[in-house]
C-alpha cells in the first residue's frame, strides 16, 4: 500500500462519473460528496502484494495513520482512493475490503473518518498546511522486517522455518524446544520467546519504566516525538558513565574513534540499497529536492569513510568506531517501551573489514568474548544467540562449536535456511527482563554484502579485493543497557547498581549542624580520589535520611556523630552485603577504588548537599 499524507486545512471532494462498470464503483454506505476541516487526507493506492494479507495491510497502514495523526494531533482522518501513487495495484475489491476496514479500524479507534467514495473520478480540493511534516509518504506492506542493526529480530513471515537448536559447550546439540529444561531458567524464557513466540506477562509493563522514572533517572517529554527521552542529572551519569566504558573498551581493542553525519541521501544507490536492508521504520524527510533519512546506526558514515581510505593488506583488520549518540528507528508508536524500544537512541557502532573469511570468523570471536566481559562488569547474564545461514553452518559446524566453548554456556542456534540479509552469520546477547522477555544488547554480525556495494577494497600484491565486514556493538544500545541494569535490579532482594555506576557512590549523615563542616571535609577529600560523595544536610530525622539513602540505592552510608568524630572511624553500611562495617575514611575511599578499578570515574553530578539536589519529577 502507498500513503500519501497531506496535514490539511481542508479537503473537499464530490463524485462526478464513474470510473468504470456499476460491480467497481461503490454505489452504497460512502459519501458521494463531503467536505472535512483541520485534518490529515490520506490519499490510498492498494498494491496487489497486499493481497497476500488484508488484514495485516490494514493493521499496519493504521499504525501509520496513528503515529502521522499522533505527530500533527488530530483524530480528523479523510481516507481517500487515490491509484496514481503505483502502477501495481490490487484488484478492486480487494482495494474496496482495505478501505473499508481501515475506516472500521480508525472508528473503533475514537478517529473521525470522512471515506471518499471508490470507482470514480472526483473533483477535490485539498488546502496543505505547508509546515515539515504536512507532506508525508509511506509504503506499508503486510508484514514489516524487523532487522536493524544489533537489534534484529531473526526471521520473516513466508519463508521456510529455521531450525532451532541448543548448543552446549562441549559440542553437542540438541532440538532448542527439547532441551529447555537442561537449560538455565533465562536461556528457557529466550527460547520461548524465540521459538515457541511466546509472549511472557502478556499486557504488563517491564518493571525498569516505573523505575527510571521513581529513581529520577528518564522522564518522557511530551513536547517531543513518542520514543525520545529525557536524562537527568543521575541517568545523565549513569549513561555517559557507560559511553566512557563502552569507548574505553573499544578503543583498547584496537577501534579507532570517528564521528559521521546523522542523515544521508536515499537518492544514492549504495545508501537506498542498504537503508531497505532495514525496513521501513526509518524517519525520511526532504530536504530542498533530496529525499534524505535519519541514520539507524553509524554503518552509512563508516562504510562512506572506508570507501574514501586507501586500504592496504597491511592496515586490515581495520577498526571504525563510533559512539552514535544521535540513531533513529520509527518504532511503532504502541511498541514504544521505557528504553527497551525508543526512536531515538545511543549506539555504539564499530565496523571490522578484514582479508577474508578466516579473519572474519577470528574477530568475531574475539568480539563475542570481548561481548561477554561487559556482561561481567556490568552484573548481567547474558545469553548468547548464533544465527547463520545453513550453507555457513554445515561449512562451519566445527568453528560453531569452537565459538560455544569459549563462551562457556549454552548458546541458542538459529539456522536460517537462505540468506536474506547483509549477513551470513552473527551473534547476538540478550539479558532477560524481570517479566522473562528478552532484551538484546551486543551484537557480531559477517556482512558479506556491503563493501561490494559501498565500493570498499582493499589491495594486496594480488590486486584490489571487497573484504568481509564485520558489525560490532560491544554492548548494544546504551538505552537498553540502563533497561537491562533496572529489570536486573527488581530481581534483587536489595536492587542496586554496580557501585561505579551509582550517582552516589558514599553518602555522609550527619548527626547535628556541627557535624556537617567534618562530613563536608570528607567529601572533598572522596572527590580528589575520583570517589562521588555528598552530605545528606538537610533538617530530616536521621531515620529519614538513611530511608533516603536506602531509596537513592547509595552502596555506601554513614550516619557521622561526635563519636565518629573523636574516633576518626566510621560505621560503613555495605549495601551489598546488608551489613555495617568499621572504616576509617581512608579505608573506605581506598575500597571504593579498588572496587571501581579499571572503570570510569565520572564526577559528582549533582551538589554536594543533598538538601540542594532539586527534584526533577512531579511539579
Amino acid at each position: 500500500m502507498r500513503l500519501l499524507f497531506i496535514h490539511s486545512d481542508h479537503l473537499e471532494f464530490e463524485a462526478r462519473e464513474q470510473a468504470g462498470p456499476d460491480d467497481l464503483a461503490e454505489q452504497e454506505g460512502v459519501p458521494m460528496d463531503g467536505r472535512m476541516e483541520e485534518c490529515v487526507t490520506a490519499f490510498i493506492s492498494v498494491e496487489s502484494d497486499d493481497e497476500t494479507d488484508l488484514d495485516g495491510v490494514v493493521a499496519n497502514a493504521t499504525d501509520e495513520l496513528r503515529d502521522v495523526t499522533g505527530q500533527l494531533n488530530t483524530n480528523r482522518v479523510v481516507l481517500y482512493p487515490y491509484a496514481h501513487l503505483s502502477e501495481d495495484l490490487a484488484n478492486p475489491d480487494a482495494a474496496k475490503t482495505v478501505m473499508r476496514n481501515l475506516e472500521s479500524e480508525l472508528e473503533a479507534d475514537g478517529f473521525e473518518i470522512l471515506r471518499a467514495p471508490f470507482g470514480w473520478y472526483k473533483s477535490f480540493e485539498v488546502s496543505c498546511k505547508g509546515h515539515p511534516l504536512s507532506e508525508l509518504s509511506r509504503h506499508v506492506s503486510a508484514h514489516r522486517d524487523e532487522e536493524a542493526s544489533g537489534e534484529a529480530g531473526a526471521g520473516e513471515p513466508d519463508r521456510e522455518p529455521s531450525e532451532w537448536l541448543i548448543m552446549f559447550p562441549d559440542g553437542s546439540t540438541e532440538d532448542a524446544v527439547a532441551a529447555k529444561e537442561a537449560v538455565s531458567d533465562d536461556m528457557r524464557a529466550f527460547v520461548e520467546d524465540e521459538v515457541e513466540d511466546v509472549v511472557a506477562s502478556p499486557g504488563e509493563e517491564p518493571p525498569h519504566v516505573e523505575l527510571m522514572q521513581e529513581k529520577s533517572l528518564v522522564g518522557y517529554d511530551d513536547l517531543s516525538d513518542v520514543g525520545n527521552l529525557r536524562w537527568y542529572p543521575r541517568g545523565k551519569l549513569v549513561r555517559d558513565s557507560l559511553m566512557e566504558y563502552v569507548n574505553d573498551l573499544v578503543v583498547d581493542y584496537g577501534g579507532m574513534p570517528v564521528e559521521t553525519p546523522i542523515m544521508y541521501d536515499l537518492g544514492a544507490r549504495p545508501i537506498d540499497e542498504h537503508a531497505g536492508k532495514f525496513g521501513e521504520r526509518q524517519y525520511r524527510f526532504e530536504s530542498g529536492d533530496r529525499r534524505m533519512m535519519l541514520r539507524f546506526a553509524a554503518c552509512f558514515g563508516q562504510f562512506s569513510i572506508m570507501r574514501d581510505m586507501h586500504i592496504a593488506a597491511s592496515d586490515l583488520p581495520l577498526r571504525i568506531y563510533e559512539m552514535s549518540t544521535y540513531s533513529f528507528r520509527r518504532e511503532q508508536k504502541g511498541e514504544v517501551t521505557g528504553l527497551k524500544r525508543l526512536r531515538s537512541f545511543t549506539m555504539p557502532d564499530m565496523h571490522t573489514a578484514t582479508a577474508d573469511m578466516d579473519g572474519a570468523r577470528d574477530e568475531l570471536m574475539q568480539q563475542a568474548k570481548l561481548s561477554l566481559r561487559t556482561s561481567d562488569d556490568l552484573g548481567l547474564d547474558y545469553q548468547p544467540a548464533l544465527r547463520m545461514t545453513r550453507e555457513f553452518y554445515e561449512d562451519n559446524e566445527a568453528w560453531v562449536a569452537e565459538v560455544v566453548a569459549e563462551l562457556d554456556k549454552p548458546a541458542l542456534v538459529e539456522i536460517i535456511p537462505e540468506r536474506h540479509h547483509y549477513w551470513s552469520a552473527k551473534i547476538d546477547f540478550a539479558a532477560i527482563d524481570g517479566l522473562g522477555r528478552p532484551i538484546e544488547n551486543p551484537t557480531v554480525q559477517i556482512d558479506v554484502e556491503s563493501a561490494e556495494r559501498f565500493d570498499i577494497t582493499y589491495t594486496d600484491e594480488e590486486g584490489s579485493h571487497h573484504p568481509p565486514i564485520l558489525h560490532y556493538s560491544p554492548s548494544g544500545g546504551i538505552e537498553r543497557v540502563v533497561a537491562a541494569l533496572l529489570e536486573e535490579t527488581a530481581t534483587m532482594d536489595t536492587p542496586r547498581f554496580p557501585t561505579w555506576l551509582s550517582p552516589t557512590q558514599v553518602r555522609l549523615i550527619p548527626v547535628g549542624e556541627e557535624h556537617v563542616e567534618y562530613c563536608d571535609e570528607l567529601v572533598d577529600d572522596f572527590a580528589a580520589a575520583d570517589v562521588r560523595a555528598d552530605v545528606d544536610d538537610r533538617s530530616e530525622t536521621v531515620g529519614k535520611r538513611i530511608a533516603r539513602a536506602e531509596t537513592d540505592w547509595v552502596p555506601y552510608y554513614a550516619v557521622v556523630g561526635d563519636r565518629e568524630l573523636d574516633s576518626g572511624t566510621l560505621g560503613v553500611n555495605v549495601r551489598a552485603e546488608d551489613e555495617e562495617v568499621d572504616m576509617t575514611p581512608a579505608d573506605l575511599r581506598e575500597h571504593v577504588r579498588e572496587e571501581t578499578e579499571g572503570l570510569p570515574r565520572k564526577r559528582r553530578y549533582l551538589p554536594k548537599h543533598v538538601g540542594d539536589h532539586p527534584s526533577f519529577t512531579g511539579r
